[in-house]
């Protein structure tokens, strides 16, 4: 008797009940703030993002496109029917509506004080804000920010696309709940 190939790409059923056995195991809530995020494509995929790793909401302040938008919805594939999302308004109100509802806000820039991303501590219920694709958070955003984590680099380009950072920390935001409940 031949025992099945452990290699093969998982069935469709077999992926949601994957799937529904980490949202079981999710309990923290995460959501994001972009902030002047304009290029859809961007805004599409931090949407796709955010709903593969259960983000409960997605803030959107000063001039963000809007999911809504035609062209955010050629990369989002429908995706921002699965987030809750906010229309614009200024970030300063975004991050008061989110601490609001309990969230500690953690702005992705590099700052004097920013923590490595690996070292910063992203358990409870964490906003992440990140920033335009040219200037980053603002400096009204990293004032009302609880906190301030960045991401290490060692190659010689000195920054992530918008969209490919908010995906790296949203995972490691989640990497960490799953970490913690390992050692309880």
């Amino acid at each position: 008797m031949t025992t099945p190939n452990p290699r093969r790409q998982l069935r469709p059923t077999d992926v949601k009940r994957l799937n529904r056995t980490w949202r079981r195991n999710t309990e923290g809530r995460l959501a994001l703030i972009l902030e002047s995020v304009t290029s859809p494509f961007n805004v599409g995929s931090i949407f796709r993002t955010a709903a593969a790793f259960g983000v409960d909401t997605v803030r959107l302040a000063g001039n963000a496109t809007p999911p809504s938008n035609p062209r955010v919805q050629k990369t989002a594939l429908g995706t921002d029917r699965l987030v809750e999302w906010h229309e614009p308004v200024p970030v300063t109100e975004a991050v008061k509506a989110a601490k609001q509802q309990g969230f500690t806000v953690v702005a992705v820039e590099l700052t004097a004080d920013a923590v490595p991303l690996h070292e910063a501590r992203l358990t409870g219920d964490v906003c992440l804000l990140v920033g335009s694709e040219d200037h980053g958070c603002s400096p009204a955003a990293l004032e009302a920010a609880d906190a301030v984590v960045y991401i290490p680099q060692v190659g010689r380009v000195g920054s992530f696309n918008v969209s490919v950072a908010a995906a790296i920390v949203v995972a490691e935001t989640r990497r960490q709940e799953w970490a913690s409940m390992d050692e309880s």
